[in-house]
Formats: C-alpha cells, structure tokens, sequence
C-alpha cells in the first residue's frame, strides 16, 4: 500500500463528514434564518446582514488564507511523518490567527458608529456591537480547523458548526423575539438576534481546544527537527496572503456593493433611508437562500485542499488530478440541481418561506441569483484545486476582475429606475459566472492530466436542466389540481385558494399567487419531491458519476456495485 493510500481513501470520507455536519447545520439556520426573517421586519433584517458584511471582511482578512494554508502545511509534514513540525507549525499559527482577531475585534467594538456610517446605515449599529466578540473567538477556533483538517480529521469541525448553529438558534431567535414582542426598536431586535453568533463562536471554540488536547495526548512521539521559525512563517505568509486577499475582494465588494445600493437607491431613485432599508431587506432574503448551494461546497473546498497536497507531497501527480476532477464533477451533480431549482421556483419558494414580504421582487432576484449559485459553487471549488496545485495568486486575479465587473455593473443598474434594486441580482451574476470561466480555463490549461469538461459538465447539466423542467411544469399542475379541488368541494373558507383582505376568493389561474399560503407550500414539496426522484434516476441512467468517482468515498466499491456503476 501506498503512502499516499490513506489520504486517498481519507478524502470522501471527511467531505462525508463535513457534508453531513453542513446538511444538520443548515436545518437548524432554516429554523434560525427563516422565522428570523418574519420575525424582524425588512429594515431589521437589513440591520442585521449590514452587521455580517463587516464582520465577513474582518473574518476573512483576519483568517481567509491561514486556515488553508495551515492546513496544507499540516498535510504535507504529517504525510512525511514529522510530528514536531506539525506542532510548531500550528503554534505559530495559533499565535497569528489571536493577534489578528484582537485587531479584528478592536475595528467593530471601538468604530461601530462609524462602520454604520460607512455602510449608509445608521441604524446597524447595535448590531455591529453585538457581533465584535464574534470576530475574536472564530480566530483561534479557525487555527484548530485547521489543523484537525491538515490530518483529514473533519468530525471536530462538523461538531463545532453545529455548536454554532444551536446556539445562533437557542440566544438569537429568543432574543429577537423577546424584544419584539417588547416593541423595542428594530435595529435592537436585530443586534438581539446577532449575538447569538457570539455566544455560537465562543462555545465553538472551547469545544476545539478540548478537542485538540485531546488528539495531542494521543500522538506517538515524534523526533524530527522542526523546522525554522522565520521559514515557517514565511511559508504560511507565502500560502495564506494571495488567498486571503482573493477572499478578502469578495467581502470588500459585498460591503461596496450594500454601500452603492443603499447609496443609489437614495441619491439616484430618491428612497428615503427606511425605505432603501425595506428594499434591502427583501434582496437579503433572497441572498439567504442563494448562499445554501455554496454552503455544501465547504466540505469540498476543506477536503481537496489537504487530500491533493498530501499525493503532490509523495509526488503522485495523477492521484493529485485524478481528486481535482472528481471534485469538479461532484460539484456539478450537487450545484447544478440546487441552482436550476431555485431559478425554476424562485417565487414560490419565496411565497413559502417568506410570504410577508414582496414575493414578486424577492421571487424574480431568487431566480436570477440561482443562476449566481452555481457560479459561486464553482468558483469555490475551483480556487481551492488551483491553491492545491500551488496557484495560489491566480484565484485572486480572477475574483478581482469579476468584481470589478459587479461593481461597476451594480452602480449603473441600481440606478435605473427600470431595473433598481434587480440589479444587485443581475451584477452577482455576471460577477461570478466571469470568475467561475476564468477559473475553469486555467485549470484546463495548468493541471497535469488533461481534464474532461465534458465528464465533468454535460451529464449533471442535461439532468438537471430536465430536473428544472420539471419541478416548473409539476409545481404548476399542481397548483391547477389544488384549486380545482377547492372549486369542486365548495368549501366556506377554501384551503388553497388565496382570500383578500375583503374575504374574497382570488380565481386568476394564471397567477400562482392565487394559492393560499398551504396550497403553495404543498405544490413546492411536490415539485420538489418528485423533481429530486427525475434527477437521480437520470444520474444514475446517463452513468453521471464513475466507479473511480466513488472509489474515493467511504463503502464506495459496495455503492457501485449496488448501483451496477462500472
């Protein structure tokens, strides 16, 4: 057996892990983001996602690179067999990643007013506040990813996530409800229900030191030399710095855009600051649901990084691609679904989970930015293989050029009184469909082993266009049958039908808006449902994924044979 057969083996199997901790963590954000939206009115939810943009940027500048490059770091030393330097390397990234978020913490605890100020919202500054402690504790807690990553050890981060997610659940839906249900002002609501990310953080982070004394006191000695201090630093200096910077232009660019947005809305098309707040409110509903596709590419994105970087260290350059291009593949069969259904179901997924918002607008972005997700799915996935094979600064002159596109576009389409804030849509995605080519060609071009785009892309594409298809044409026969029944039965207070403020039935058949709140969620689950069943049998029928594919997963051999995959 190979030295580089565990890491192999490893990869799916802590893409499993992370996978399975991100699906537990994202129903319990359903359960926290969704009523949260009812909850806070649409300037209180725009308060509220002011507050995360700032503390995203000093995130990411305060910890975007170190983790990855601490992690690779990581791997190559412990698929070398040199504990010692493992330990060092991680001390001194610990040191790091501690000094930057009492930067980090220092920026949103002492400058809040004017960090509100900045991002034309006055009134998140509450909420900026309450989320300072945030950005301390997720730095050390960051490190020990890290590191557990760097040993393809996923549980202790999968574990920690969801942590977070409970307590955000537990602290920040009770205050939040607590104080409006009190009548106290919204911004205040919104501040309440942001802490709860601190405390998440906070008890995240005592959990990963527990977990990392406890993997410490079960390593066999080592006694190899450790490496240079100054060299080490300048080697995690070397990794962390491009990609921080790359990941550090998309939140600078989503704090530039929610400024051009409030801004454009106000100066260009005249709302008032409560009224580009209620605005803003609505299209960060939408950005919510267009950020889960992304979510499930995080197990992606922590897995190929340490898994190439092991196989590139014991110099197996055909498993390194041979991971690069399963990665890919994987990334199409679960973006493309996921962004096709948002853009075939936009509004009715809008009427389901937010319904006292304007379904209409927030309905037509959602389509749009389905289209984005996919894009931002690749793009991830993409910048973590290049950053595997050591083209590290590459990644960052691509999202560059894209947000620049974004912003430009962003300023001139917001200030159309034809399009307003429907531009924030349009320019995310062309922002991130120009970053996902741009990746995608250099990695056709610098990769090793020639990659198949067409493995890769027209099975899942063909699929879930036909997924897409689907759920549009189901969710609408569906909605025909519900109110057909309604008719049929005669009832005094019909249950799919829509009713009026003055109690009267709405019949326009034509507009799916007629259904009841019930009568929609129920045609959703329904397209849903059966467009999942369409797409996996056509996966399964068109030979989407590969027996080499699944070699890489945990009981991948038994899979394929149970699937009778060759």
């Amino acid at each position: 057996m190979s030295a580089s057969t565990p890491k192999k083996n490893s990869f799916f199997g802590g893409a499993a892990i992370l996978t399975a901790g991100i699906i537990i963590v994202k129903l319990i954000g359903a359960l926290y983001k969704i009523p949260l939206g009812s909850i806070l009115t649409d300037a209180g939810f725009a308060d509220f996602n002011t507050a995360y943009n700032i503390y995203s940027l000093l995130i990411i500048i305060s910890t975007g690179g170190l983790p990855v490059a601490l992690s690779k770091m990581v791997s190559e030393a412990s698929s070398l067999g040199r504990g010692n330097h493992v330990h060092k390397v991680f001390q001194l990234a610990l040191v790091a990643f501690c000094v930057l978020g009492t930067i980090s913490f220092l920026i949103m605890a002492v400058f809040p007013a004017q960090l509100a100020d900045l991002m034309n919202n006055s009134r998140s500054y509450w909420s900026i506040l309450a989320l300072a402690p945030a950005v301390f504790f997720i730095c050390p807690m960051s490190a020990l990813r890290g590191y557990f990553q760097g040993h393809s050890l996923m549980t202790p981060t999968a574990v920690s996530q969801i942590i977070e997610a409970i307590c955000k659940l537990a602290v920040g839906l009770v205050l939040a409800s607590v104080l409006t249900s009190r009548e106290v002002d919204e911004s205040l609501a919104a501040a309440g229900a942001i802490l709860g990310v601190s405390v998440g953080c906070l008890l995240g982070m005592v959990y990963m030191l527990f977990c990392y004394h406890g993997h410490r006191a079960h390593l066999r000695p080592s006694h190899d030399t450790p490496g240079d201090t100054r060299e080490i630093l300048a080697t995690l200096a070397k990794l962390a710095i491009p990609i921080t910077l790359g990941s550090s232009i998309i939140a600078a660019t989503n704090i530039l855009d929610t400024s051009i947005l409030m801004d454009r809305l106000q100066d260009a098309l005249g709302c008032t600051e409560d009224a580009a707040r209620n605005l803003k409110g609505v299209y960060d509903k939408t950005l919510t649901l267009y950020n889960l596709p992304s979510s499930f590419m995080v197990p992606l994105t922590a897995s190929v990084i340490p898994a190439v970087s092991a196989a590139r260290a014991v110099k197996n350059y055909r498993q390194g691609a041979q991971i690069s291009e399963t990665t890919l593949r994987t990334t199409a069969l679960l973006a493309l679904p996921a962004g096709v259904g948002l853009f075939a179901l936009g509004e009715p997924i809008i009427h389901l989970l937010y319904p006292s918002t304007d379904v209409e607008l927030a309905g037509w972005m959602l389509s749009v930015l389905g289209l984005a997700s996919i894009c931002v799915c690749f793009m991830l996935v993409s910048n973590s293989i290049m950053q595997a094979h050591k083209l590290v600064t590459l990644p960052m002159v691509t999202t560059l050029i894209g947000c620049i596109f974004k912003l430009i576009m962003g300023y001139w389409l917001i200030g159309n009184p034809d399009i307003g804030i429907r531009g924030g849509a349009i320019s995310t995605v062309v922002c991130f469909g120009l970053i996902a080519v741009l990746d995608l060609v250099i990695i056709k071009r610098t990769l090793p082993r020639s990659l198949s785009y067409a493995r890769v892309f027209v099975k899942p594409a063909g699929a879930a266009a036909v997924m897409g298809a689907s759920a549009w044409a189901i969710y609408g026969l569906t909605s025909k049958l519900l109110i057909w029944l309604d008719s049929l039965l005669k009832r005094e207070v019909p249950l799919f039908h829509a009713v009026a403020e003055d109690g009267s039935i709405l019949l326009n058949e034509a507009d799916a808006a007629i259904l009841s709140w019930k009568g929609n969620a129920l045609s959703v689950m329904v397209a849903i449902g059966f467009a999942m069943i369409i797409y996996f049998v056509l996966i399964l029928l068109t030979r989407a994924i590969s027996r080499e594919d699944l070699s890489l997963m945990p009981k991948g051999d038994k899979i394929a044979r149970l699937l009778h995959i060759q």
